[in-house]
């Protein structure tokens, strides 16, 4: 039987450890979660208490870790092109990942970075890499999952050749991974609207890339057009994706045993959102 944990990124207000209970109450079986607030830069330290609690509900409600997608701050760029701002985003970066080791999570989502039209696209990828090995030399248990983005602006990530060669410079390849962001992948110009589109940009992901480092991945609709390189998600169904393309994710095995979140912009849909995705994936069997 395949198996698909479906969820949403879900809010850890007052603590991570209200995150499985947030997930749990919309009947996901994934979910993401910031583990400490994405817009600043500095976090406290997550006490004994909140570890000892979000396990212990990761284990009530049958979250295993690989159900499970932290992403990181927003502030973070690994690969910016001025020193000291690159050695904050590395520092941030290697404290994510501790925290989630501390919270027995197995990896973490990101973007990659921006080169902020200052350095060549090669230059910023290696850049990137060179981060990813710095923070996985320093930490241990974690897979950095690199997250493909919507070509928005001078970051980098939004072409699956892009993501390759980071991948290519990683020393450690069973620590690095990858989260496709249905929306993402859209805007970037690989289209998903018919089960013959899916067919193709997914070949080319495996061809380039490959399924072997699928750790995650973002449902989302998309509100910007094909190609627009526009990073705006929208509820399943309701943009210029369809339900197509959800339906091929949900019947196809690829895409089994990795956590898949919602990131749609009207929560309150969230649990009906989940149901018709597990009825999707019913129908392959």
């Amino acid at each position: 039987m395949s198996q698909k944990f479906i969820g949403a990124h879900v809010s850890a207000a007052g603590g991570v450890e209200n995150a499985p209970l947030n997930a749990h109450n919309i009947g996901a079986s994934a979910f993401a979660l910031f583990t400490k607030s994405q817009r600043q830069w500095a976090a406290k330290p997550l006490t004994e208490k909140s570890i000892d609690l979000f396990k212990e509900r990761c284990a009530k409600f049958g979250f295993a870790p690989e159900q499970i997608l932290p992403h990181d701050s927003y502030l973070i760029n690994l690969g910016h092109p001025e020193v000291e701002a690159l050695e904050k985003s590395r520092n941030a970066f290697i404290d994510e990942i501790e925290r989630c080791r501390q919270l027995g999570l197995d990896r973490l989502n990101f973007h990659p970075g921006s080169h902020l039209r200052t350095l060549s696209e090669e230059a910023c990828i290696t850049r990137i890499a060179e981060s990813i090995n710095i923070a996985l030399d320093r930490t241990e248990g974690v897979i950095a999952v690199i997250e493909n983005t919507a070509g928005q602006g001078s970051n980098l990530g939004w072409k699956f050749e892009q993501i390759a060669a980071m991948i290519e410079q990683v020393s450690d390849k069973s620590r690095v991974g990858v989260c496709i962001d249905t929306c993402h992948t859209f805007a970037a110009g690989y289209d998903l609207r018919t089960k013959e589109a899916c067919e193709q940009t997914f070949a080319e992901f495996e061809r380039i890339v490959g399924f072997q480092y699928l750790k995650g991945m973002h449902l989302n609709d998309s509100k910007g057009a094909f190609g627009s390189k526009k990073d705006r998600h929208h509820s399943l169904g309701a943009g210029e994706i369809g339900w197509e393309c959800f339906r091929y994710i949900m019947q196809d095995n690829r895409f089994d045993g990795v956590p898949m979140v919602l990131e749609t912009i009207d929560d309150t849909l969230w649990p009906d959102e989940i149901q018709t995705l597990h009825r999707l994936a019913a129908e392959a069997r």
